[in-house]
């Protein structure tokens, strides 16, 4: 405890002494999978129930799982409720259709099933004016009962039977999984396979355990919101979204640099980089190089990609700035993604 203050101390004085200081910004990622531009219409399928001929497999793990059939309707229809209302939202698709009427099939039984056939998938897109089908392939709600039923399901179930009905409280662990897959009719392409899954914790009551099983409401309502999330959360692989981002500029080099950190601090980015830019023609070359890159800086922050690795560029070529280097290096990755979100910059407007 004796060395903390000293520690606190090197730290303060590590800090007052550096040279550069820490910002951040917001910069636009492209989404992990992009859609051909041509693709207007869209249409989500729920290809979720299991296959006759798997249908005794899917009642097993069902059963092992505590996992009803109605849990398991409910829940993917929410899920593809969440991912359609999201596709909704956004200018991406001139129309987004959720076909609730198709009798798709899978195997069932918590496994990700085989890609649907191309002739299906052609039809389902022709009859609906789609040109891209988006299909939850998987979803799975297993749940594993917390402390006190180490025997599981059976042992769950013996307990409860000698309790109240309506008493009897136990916390059961669920995890929800999603698959999904999106189907590009016109080059036969799957154009992204993924899975999701998320934990839930729920201290739930059993109702009527021994007539009708095991009726658990609150535990259906997290697995129908859960559900409603992982749509939500899927839309994002084909939405381009914002990140925050660090950045280090110098503050030290002469009194300018000193005028021109405060501005920053205060967020008058355009009044620091007024000094920088007169600084760039500095005799000494220490504080034209750091000028030069901290130009880099406030050049991104106004959104030119471009000019800034033309500043950080020079800061490393003409001045020898090794921070410089890495920093050319991360505008270089960023006007790469600025290539790939225009091609994503795709709306329903003609």
């Amino acid at each position: 405890m004796k060395l903390t203050p000293i520690c606190l101390a090197i730290t303060l004085l590590a800090c007052s002494c550096s040279s550069t200081n820490l910002m951040s910004l917001s910069v636009n990622v492209p989404a992990p999978v992009s859609l051909p531009p041509t693709i207007k219409a869209a249409a989500v399928v729920n290809r979720t129930r299991a296959a006759e001929e798997n249908r005794t497999i899917d009642a097993l793990h069902k059963a092992v799982s505590l996992e009803s059939k109605t849990l398991q309707a409910e829940g993917a229809k929410a899920t593809v409720d969440g991912l359609t209302d999201e596709l909704k939202k956004n200018n991406r698709f001139a129309s987004v259709r959720s076909l609730d009427n198709l009798d798709l099939r899978s195997f069932g039984a918590g496994v990700f099933p085989n890609a649907l056939p191309w002739d299906t998938v052609e039809k389902i897109c022709r009859d609906s004016y789609a040109d891209v089908l988006f299909s939850l392939e998987l979803f799975d709600a297993e749940a594993t009962v917390g402390a006190g039923f180490g025997g599981g399901p059976g042992a769950m179930l013996a307990t409860i039977t000698k309790a109240p009905a309506l008493a009897a409280q136990v916390n059961v662990n669920t995890q929800v999984k999603t698959g999904w897959r999106i189907y590009d009719p016109a080059s036969h392409t799957i154009l992204d396979e993924y899975v999701l899954s998320r934990n839930l914790n729920t201290r739930v009551r059993l109702i009527d355990p021994v007539g009708s099983g095991t009726a658990i409401a609150s535990r259906k309502e997290a697995v129908k919101q859960a559900g409603i999330d992982a749509g939500q959360v899927y839309s994002s692989r084909i939405l381009p979204y914002s990140i925050r981002v660090s950045r280090l500029y110098y503050v030290r080099g002469n009194s300018n640099f000193h005028i021109a950190k405060r501005m920053a601090q205060t967020g008058n980015w355009d009044g620091a980089g007024k000094i920088w830019q007169q600084e760039t023609n500095n005799p000494s070359r220490k504080a034209a190089g750091r000028a030069c890159y901290n130009m880099a800086i406030i050049t991104e922050i106004n959104g030119d990609v471009d000019g800034a690795l033309q500043w950080a560029q020079k800061a490393y070529e003409v001045y020898g700035l090794r921070l410089a280097l890495n920093y050319v290096n991360i505008l270089r990755y960023r006007q790469n993604n600025n290539a790939i979100l225009k091609s994503q910059e795709v709306t329903s407007n003609p």
